[in-house]
């Protein structure tokens, strides 16, 4: 199992969050995690990718057959954990052509591998924005400065092709994106999934689910996941609304 998570307990600022969550996640895999907001979908994430200020005050993440429970989060990016945020920062004065250089040759180092040659980057970086319909121009622009919403998530789509990682976590990546950036994000997804690696989809919307269909749905309620399915349950989220999962 490439992803096992095991009675995890989540506390942000002394209050709990996360309250028992199991979820096992299998290589070749895509998981959704749909909820109400407030549920803990985005802690989750946050747990996983090991970011400051959540604590883990029980339970276990195991990631490739280790606990990686204390592991850094450049570490479990290093180990091909990557997430793609709800709001993706700028970064002023950082190309993101030197940007994506920088990580993945980060990466190359902590796999004992040597650094890219420039040839070898710019070929990647030219197969990887053709992948997710990104023009050239934008290799030069600063990280996110002045994208528009749809701009800001193609790029993470982007990075996430340069980086090939084995877990990819989509936290709201459909948040504000209208149908033609979505369409285009969701391609990029469908392309970079393989037999080899997975992805945990956070949504409210089904309609991310018409372009990216996930073999699994998970419902969020509370801090714990209440209910799983197929497809079927996302299209049963969206007929029926949240309140009814309360009696779950």
């Amino acid at each position: 199992m490439l992803l096992n998570i095991k009675n995890l307990h989540v506390s942000i600022g002394g209050k709990e969050i996360l309250k028992g969550l199991n979820l096992g996640v299998n290589e070749g895999e895509i998981h959704a995690i749909m909820g109400p907001n407030g549920t803990g979908k985005s802690t989750l994430a946050a747990a996983i990718t090991g970011r400051e200020g959540y604590e883990i005050t029980e339970g276990e993440i195991w990631y490739k057959g280790k606990n990686i429970v204390g592991m850094s989060p450049e570490d479990r990016a290093n180990e091909g954990i990557f997430l793609s945020f709800q709001y993706p920062v700028e970064i002023p004065g950082v190309s993101i052509q030197n940007f994506m250089r920088t990580a993945v040759n980060s990466k190359r180092e902590y796999q004992g591998l040597p650094p890219m040659s420039t040839v070898e980057f710019m070929k990647m970086m030219k197969e990887k924005q053709a992948m997710v319909e990104i023009t050239e121009k934008l290799q030069n622009r600063f990280v996110n400065v002045g994208y528009s919403g749809g701009e800001k998530k193609k790029n993470e789509i982007f990075q996430m092709a340069m980086l090939e990682p084995s877990l990819a976590i989509l936290d709201e990546t459909d948040s504000g994106l209208d149908i033609d950036a979505l369409r285009i994000v969701a391609h990029g997804v469908n392309q970079l999934h393989n037999s080899e690696n997975a992805f945990v989809v956070i949504t409210h919307y089904q309609r991310l689910l018409d372009y990216i269909v996930p073999d699994f749905v998970h419902v969020m309620y509370d801090g714990r996941i209440v209910k799983t399915g197929g497809k079927t349950l996302a299209l049963e989220l969206e007929e029926k609304g949240y309140e009814w999962i309360k009696e779950l």
